[in-house]
């Protein structure tokens, strides 16, 4: 790789377009009690969701921003559209069923062709709303359930009523009664005991309203000695005015089950990303977060494992990449809360230019979690001498006979690195570019590139394609 290479690794974004699609419904600015109000009616809730909402908008208006972290000061919420209905077609079964402009982004992102390849399933969302989702029949005939969250709502509403809010109550922080108000979107997930769902699961957000806030929920359930892989994907045009994507992920992992949700964020660079994921760990599961940001203005975002009942155990492999313009602030969070539980987390950052990345994260090990293990790794990457790095490592033991580890680096590509490789017989840009390659190759490794022709497209433009 060049000095040039270098220098613009990452300033492209190839997710620049602006669909000519015209909403349905498009909500009044501002989060009021009247926007609730027509979110709810559109959807054709229930009374008792209805109420939920409310009760989480006045939870939101009470709690004030977090002082912490990013500077959050060029969000305006008042000036923010929380409800888009881009097309009167709702979770349709096929693409044909999509309006054309909207079925043409999908096919532009490579989507379909992913889902004829590589995929399970796959689930579609546009602004506000679900407009695809369809799971392979073999997996619907073992029971898997993937389908929009507001169809699980209402045709699975005992199942959804025991979880939905459970791991992720309005209450936890400012964004999730945020998300808990104005929720639209995201995907309800049941993986029955027993069931291995081999292929990945895949849901992929897609804004394209300016000054906009999307709200996506998605609630994966994975039943007793079940298996199951989760994508998210997301992308966005590139606007003068500020956006904000809010989710929240709740993740139920039964005993002796297996998940892995892995997150590819590309926002374009005029979006706060502000998202609570959470999983609740049982007995002998085993939940993995691999976590990727790339894109966003400003990334809030750690991934947390609860880990409940003995030998669960957890896996949380991050990276953020922040160039001029933007703040990653990432890490991750593990609750170790019964005996003979533990969890890795292991966090890589590249900041170039201006960009600063920060990692924040929390290992808390409770009284009388016998035994339990967790370690922690924190590696940075400075490509310029501007780029920042920070790191806020929190650990919390209350048990005597844990072990916790945290180490932690910061590096850059210097002359002595490129020295030394060149002894080797390589090129000044072949160096450079295999001491990128190693750095984000413990975590590069773990993605399913070969499953999402969109996340292929992502990693090689922000990471790997621009260091050959």
């Amino acid at each position: 790789m060049s000095e040039v290479d270098l220098k613009t690794l990452g300033e492209e974004y190839k997710y620049h377009f602006v669909d000519e699609v015209q909403p349905v419904f498009v909500a009044e600015r501002g989060l009021t009690r009247r926007v609730i109000e027509a979110i709810s009616y559109h959807k054709g809730e229930p009374e008792w969701m209805l109420k939920f909402r409310l009760r989480a908008l006045e939870i939101f208006q009470k709690k004030p921003m977090p002082t912490w972290g990013p500077d959050l000061s060029g969000l305006d919420l008042d000036n923010l559209v929380y409800y888009v209905k881009p097309a009167e077609v709702r979770d349709a079964k096929s693409w044909e069923e999509i309006p054309e402009e909207i079925r043409r982004t999908y096919e532009r992102l490579g989507i379909p062709e992913a889902e004829r390849k590589v995929l399970a399933g796959v689930g579609a969302q546009y602004d506000s709303e679900m407009v695809y989702h369809r799971v392979k029949e073999e997996l619907e005939r073992q029971g898997v359930i993937f389908v929009a969250i507001e169809e699980g709502m209402k045709k699975y509403e005992d199942l959804f009523k025991e979880y939905f809010a459970k791991v992720v109550p309005p209450e936890d922080n400012k964004f999730a009664a945020l998300n808990s108000a104005a929720w639209s979107g995201g995907s309800f997930v049941y993986i029955p005991p027993g069931v291995k769902v081999e292929l990945p699961l895949q849901a992929y957000f897609r804004v394209n309203t300016p000054e906009f806030g999307q709200f996506e929920r998605t609630l994966i359930i994975v039943d007793e000695g079940a298996e199951v892989h989760y994508i998210e994907g997301c992308t966005a045009p590139m606007y003068s005015t500020e956006s904000l994507h809010t989710g929240v992920i709740e993740i139920v992992v039964k005993r002796g089950a297996r998940s892995r949700y892995t997150t590819i964020q590309n926002w374009s660079t005029n979006m706060y990303n502000l998202v609570t994921q959470r999983a609740l760990v049982y007995g002998d599961a085993f939940h993995e977060w691999l976590d990727g940001n790339l894109g966003s203005k400003v990334t809030m975002k750690y991934p947390s494992s609860y880990l409940l009942e003995p030998g669960a155990r957890t896996e949380i492999l991050s990276i953020a990449f922040a160039k001029t313009g933007q703040h990653q602030d990432t890490g991750a969070k593990i609750i170790l809360g019964a005996p003979h539980t533990s969890g890795t987390i292991v966090s890589k950052s590249i900041s170039k230019g201006e960009g600063r990345a920060s990692y924040r994260g929390l290992v808390k090990v409770l009284d009388g979690a016998r035994g339990a293990k967790a370690n922690v790794e924190c590696d940075a990457l400075l490509i310029d001498p501007e780029s920042r790095t920070d790191t806020y490592p929190y650990i919390e033991i209350e048990e005597d006979t844990a072990h916790v580890g945290h180490e932690a680096t910061v590096s850059k590509i210097n002359d002595e690195q490129i020295f030394y490789l060149q002894s080797r017989g390589l090129k000044e840009d072949e160096a450079a570019a295999l001491i990128v390659r190693g750095f984000i190759e413990p975590i590069a490794k773990e993605l399913p590139l070969e499953y999402a022709v969109e996340l292929n497209r992502l990693i090689e433009l922000e990471m790997e394609g621009s260091v050959g």
